[in-house]
């Protein structure tokens, strides 16, 4: 195999979180987060008796319900979000590695 197909195959880790971790990060009760798991809403595995939910998983129902979204940003992760914003834009990111990446 060339060098550019290996890298198609390159795995991205896997953030897992408990249930009471997505319930504290998302501002949802942890009922709510079994109940979605219950649904098949999110994704999850079981590792020593115990549920390890997928983060992207998390987010995509996040986004999915109007509730969620709107506890999330409220009580949970999202009430963060404009303190995250960059406030000096002159270097981050630089803008000649956006150009770079356009080729």
């Amino acid at each position: 195999m060339d060098k550019q197909v290996i890298n198609t195959y390159v795995m991205k880790p896997v953030i897992r979180l408990s249930v009471s971790e997505a319930a504290k990060m998302f501002g949802v009760s942890q009922r709510t987060i079994r109940r979605a798991i219950k649904a098949e809403e999110i994704t999850y595995v079981v590792v020593q008796g115990r549920y390890k939910i997928n983060f992207e998983s998390l987010l995509r129902w996040s986004q999915r319900t109007t509730t969620v979204k709107n506890k999330r940003d409220g009580q949970g992760i999202g009430q963060y979000v404009n303190q995250w914003k960059i406030s000096g834009k002159l270097f981050s990111p630089n803008p000649k590695s956006l150009e770079d990446d356009s080729i």
